[in-house]
């Protein structure tokens, strides 16, 4: 197994995605095997830490009838709603004080699964001089395929950590591998 603080260097960001109660056991939109990520996430935050690497964690934030919802037309249950237990990030990810949160979906004419989708990450990225951004999170298939695809977009070298991140549904994330790959990801397996 590599360990995190071989692969961590200078003009390197950790980006954490929706790591989120809601996508836990249990809760309002469970995905299958989340809790399975949370201490690689741990270890790759402490390495983060050790280095003096930005770390970033971005969240879902959804006003009530927020478009996303199946009761707005949209494709999923309430999850995330703004100040609700669900929304908190995990209790046991070891997030510091000096995380960067980025909030999104928070707009009510349309959802927002990206990262950058018009939360200025990327100007923020620019000013903290980060050009390799490393990501875990939930869900592969949904927030974390947009948010590293947008990440190239904006001309990042965009890394997975692949066993920091489950899907929604296993032929989602095995459509978003594949997707990542062709936009020239570098997907970290171990």
């Amino acid at each position: 197994m590599t360990e995190p603080n071989t692969l961590l260097k200078e003009h390197h960001g950790l980006l954490i995605v929706d790591v989120q109660n809601d996508f836990f056991p249990g809760w309002e939109l469970p995905v299958e095997g989340a809790q399975n990520i949370i201490p690689v996430l741990n270890r790759w935050i402490a390495a983060a830490q050790a280095q003096k690497i930005c770390i970033y964690a971005s969240r879902d934030w959804h006003p009530v009838r927020h478009p996303s919802f199946k009761e707005q037309g949209g494709l999923w249950p309430v999850h995330c709603l703004q100040d609700s237990a669900g929304a908190r990030f995990h209790p046991d990810l070891n997030l510091p004080e000096g995380t960067v949160k980025i909030t999104k979906g928070v707009r009510f004419d349309q959802d927002q699964n990206s990262a950058f989708d018009e939360t200025g990450f990327a100007e923020q990225l620019k000013r903290d001089t980060v050009t390799h951004l490393w990501v875990g999170g939930l869900a592969l298939d949904v927030c974390v395929l947009a948010t590293v695809l947008d990440g190239r977009k904006e001309g990042l070298e965009m890394r997975l950590i692949r066993k920091a991140t489950k899907p929604v549904e296993p032929t989602g994330g095995e459509e978003a591998l594949q997707k990542m790959r062709e936009a020239a990801v570098l997907i970290v397996e171990d």
